[in-house]
């Protein structure tokens, strides 16, 4: 209920603010558990989206997002975004855990497979939890590419501002493979990036963005 609440203020105020251009929508199953993967370029990107979309979306966030910026913290909770621990392997795992509970549920659950924001607005190395879930419930992957929306909150702002924003979905993506085997989950977490980088037409950069963020002092 608060989710519909929250949704029913929002989505007016996002699409004024952002005048977003969707296409793709149609893709977006209107029953049954689909995994929403995205590319990654602003911290509002996970409210964003679910905001402007018809299915209620579940997304997952890091811990910072809550805890260290006072705007994106609201937005996600009110959003109802899954906290992650990125440096915690089990909490991981409890994450992905969860979203398979709701994806059996029937629900929709959205991913950012980079793991972290570009920092340069480049598409980065995919992480393999989007193929855990993809195998483990056989729920379809729906790519999908945002465009603007660091322009909304760019990196160190606190204040969003006007700026038109594009989200792109793609047709629905069914794997075949065994979620326990290694092989597998890299070899379906590349096919999804490459269908976001067909998307969104980004450079692709072949290694991890915290690797990156990490190696050049980054946050």
């Amino acid at each position: 209920m608060l989710y519909e609440v929250v949704k029913f203020a929002s989505a007016p105020l996002a699409h004024a603010m952002c005048r977003p251009h969707i296409s793709g929508a149609a893709h977006v199953p209107r029953t049954g558990p689909a995994i929403l993967a995205a590319n990654h370029l602003s911290i509002l990107d996970s409210f964003l989206l679910p905001a402007l979309l018809p299915r209620h979306v579940t997304f997952t966030a890091k811990n910072e997002y809550f805890s260290g910026n006072p705007v994106s913290g609201f937005f996600m909770r009110l959003g109802g975004s899954l906290p992650i621990d990125r440096e915690s392997a089990h909490a991981a795992q409890a994450m992905l855990d969860e979203a398979a509970a709701l994806l059996e549920r029937g629900e929709l659950f959205g991913i950012h497979p980079e793991g972290t924001r570009s920092p340069d607005g480049r598409l980065y190395r995919g992480k393999i939890g989007v193929a855990w879930l993809a195998l483990k419930t056989g729920a379809p992957v729906l790519p999908v590419a945002l465009s603007g929306t660091e322009k909304v909150l760019p990196a160190g702002s606190k204040v969003p501002r006007p700026a038109r924003i594009g989200i792109t979905i793609g047709e629905p993506l069914r794997f075949s493979g065994d979620h326990t085997k290694a092989q597998d989950r890299r070899r379906v977490t590349d096919e999804i990036m490459s269908a976001i980088q067909a998307l969104s037409g980004q450079e692709y950069v072949p290694t991890y963005a915290a690797s990156f963020k990490a190696s050049n002092g980054m946050s």
